[in-house]
């Protein structure tokens, strides 16, 4: 399950991306729709040890030529080592009635091996692909199938998630889940209507069913997950979040004990420091840099961390992998820590229900600085956390507290100033510098961006980047090391642009490069729709600072007014000066939005502060 971040000032690499709340539900057209999930049909057997055996059968009705390419095929991913799978009925059902059964030939396996007699080393997927036959408009695929799991993943325990969009078309959906009677088996369903509750035999049946035959209209825009708004269904064995922590630790923490080699190891790279909290950040920073992200994990290893000398000797592991070593590697210099399970999708409440689904990454927890540390967010500095662990429910794997939460981003933390220095002359060409100056999640940001690039390459691109915005242009920049593990950043661009402007004329003032944060990719909120959902959402801080001075004879006729804005949790603040042929110009938004989760009345008033400050953006600047 994967969500859009929804932030007020979330950088990815090299650009801003903010996003508003979702528009209000609109029922999907049906000849919009591409496709209709006719049938739905899943059922688990669920043994005392917590193995199981799950079969499910869907029929998904094409309705226009665009879903052929999607529906054409079905794929079936699983562990070779604990799970066994079985095709039991695959064909294409044509509107007459005939089946045209999927062939051997159509059947294509892919397994993750090693060498020889070798086993996988990190990954034993493996995937069944069937390609239904002479699939066209108006044909129905269907396919059932089988998946036996011979070994769970923590000795009798099961837990599953099933969750449905209501965008999407669902005929009918059954749900059932047959175990022993006396299995301490909790389950919280949404939006699904009970068919079956009962014991038979000695064995609990429950059946669960929906219909969703008037979706809502998709959108571009996301609104916070919430399982309470989704049909779908926690199904577990598990009584508490803390349990899933403890099994975990019952696997993890022995392998996280200190070796001779790992005591070795941390010598080496504490080196000559004595502060705990600077042996810790060089023992992070070892492990993010040198250890490589390793991806799925074999069999059981999808629970259970490699041994540390495995890890060691390829430079390579999964976030258990991460985790398990930074904790030995503390360890061995006398720094307690455990590990924590996180979601870092896009789930910022859990259901009441536990379920090992909810919990899909491992970081670390130092409680001597109460700080959280993820060694697998490569570029992220010691003391802060990837945008997809910020503000997540986490459970402690020794020392557990309910209702523990990762920290947000401090507002203020997260900032951009730019400050820019222009002359333009009398045909419209410019000659300027800009400097930028990052800190926080844009200082990181930036680095990942720059991070690997030689100043030839960057200087490349900001020249391609004129050429982009139609000008003949050119560039060159001077900037930090972006090696380090750090967040603060800087960087300056000296740039010459001919013929940029008209003469006479008129123009907004924008960053001639706009880096990670400028003003109006906040304000840019003001056009877009706002709906009553609930959304992610964090601080930032942009501060833009020009000097404009234009050749002689042009003269300045007009500038913007200025404009102070305070709204909730959010200040803007423009000052415009004429001197001579010369403009100053300072523009300072100041979001300190608290996060991470922000009520659609918040988003409204949100927006329209920003409808204000867009308005002061788009006023120009007038020179003849």
């Amino acid at each position: 399950m994967s969500k859009r971040w929804n932030a007020r000032a979330v950088a990815t690499a090299l650009c801003l991306v903010c996003a508003p709340a979702i528009a209000a539900p609109e029922l999907e057209p049906q000849d919009e729709r591409w496709a209709e999930h006719l049938r739905l049909d899943v059922a688990y057997v669920i043994q005392a040890d917590g193995t199981y055996t799950e079969t499910r059968e869907q029929a998904i009705k094409v309705l226009k030529p665009e879903a052929l390419e999607i529906f054409k095929d079905r794929t079936i991913d699983y562990s070779t080592s604990i799970q066994k799978a079985d095709v039991l009925e695959a064909y294409t059902l044509k509107p007459d009635g005939r089946r045209i059964p999927v062939p051997k030939s159509n059947y294509q396996v892919q397994t993750s091996g090693g060498q020889g007699d070798g086993g996988p080393v990190f990954s034993d997927r493996s995937s069944m692909t069937v390609v239904f036959p002479e699939l066209a408009v108006g044909d129905t695929t269907v396919f059932k199938y089988r998946l036996t799991a011979s070994q769970p993943l923590f000795d009798r325990q099961f837990s599953e998630v099933e969750t449905f969009s209501r965008e999407t078309y669902y005929g009918q959906v059954d749900l059932h889940f047959d175990a022993p009677a006396d299995l301490p088996v909790k389950h919280e369903a949404w939006h699904m209507q009970v068919v079956r509750d009962e014991v038979v035999g000695g064995r609990r049946i429950n059946h669960w069913r929906l219909s969703n035959t008037s979706p809502i209209k998709s959108s571009d825009l996301s609104e916070l997950f919430e399982f309470e708004r989704q049909p779908g269904l926690v199904y577990s064995t598990f009584a508490t979040y803390a349990d899933i922590a403890r099994v975990y630790g019952e696997r993890a923490i022995p392998k996280a004990q200190p070796t001779p080699r790992i005591r070795k190891l941390a010598d080496e790279i504490a080196g000559k420091r004595r502060e705990p909290r600077d042996v810790a950040k060089a023992l992070y920073e070892w492990v993010s840099t040198n250890i490589t992200y390793a991806g799925n994990c074999i069999g059981l290893g999808a629970v259970v961390p490699h041994d540390l000398d495995f890890v060691l000797d390829n430079r390579m592991g999964d976030c258990k992998d991460h985790a398990t070593l930074l904790q030995a590697l503390l360890s061995a210099k006398g720094i307690q820590s455990t590990q924590a399970l996180i979601n870092s999708g896009g789930l910022f409440r859990l259901p009441r229900t536990p379920a090992v689904a909810m919990v899909n990454h491992v970081i670390n927890y130092l409680p001597q600085w109460d700080l959280y540390l993820d060694a697998t967010g490569k570029g992220i500095p010691f003391g802060m956390l990837p945008l997809g662990d910020v503000g997540k429910p986490v459970f402690l794997v020794e020392g557990y507290r309910e209702g523990t939460r990762t920290p947000m981003f401090a507002p203020g933390s997260t900032r951009q100033v730019v400050r820019t220095r222009m002359k333009i002359a009398v045909d419209g060409s410019i000659d300027g510098e800009q400097d930028v100056e990052l800190e926080g999640m844009y200082a990181v940001n930036s680095r990942s961006g720059f991070r690997g690039l030689t100043p030839a390459q960057v200087n490349e691109g900001v020249t391609r980047y004129f050429q982009r915005i139609g000008t003949d242009g050119s560039a060159t920049i001077r900037m930090d090391d972006a090696k380090p593990l750090a967040d603060r950043y800087r960087y300056s661009v000296q740039f010459k642009a001919g013929q940029a402007v008209p003469v006479p004329g008129a123009f907004a003032l924008q960053p001639m490069i706009p880096g990670e944060a400028p003003v109006v990719r906040f304000a840019s909120q003001a056009n877009l729709e706002v709906g009553d959902g609930e959304t992610n959402c964090t601080s930032g801080f942009s501060q833009e600072e020009y000097v404009i001075e234009f050749a002689d004879p042009t003269r300045v006729v007009a500038v913007p007014p200025n404009l102070e804005l305070t709204g909730d949790s959010v200040s803007y603040k423009a000052t415009y000066a004429m001197e001579g042929n010369t403009i100053r110009v300072t523009r300072v938004l100041d979001d300190r939005t608290p996060g991470p989760i922000c009520q659609a009345s918040y988003n409204r008033a949100y927006q329209a502060f920003m409808k204000k400050v867009l308005t002061n953006l788009k006023a120009q600047v007038v020179y003849q």
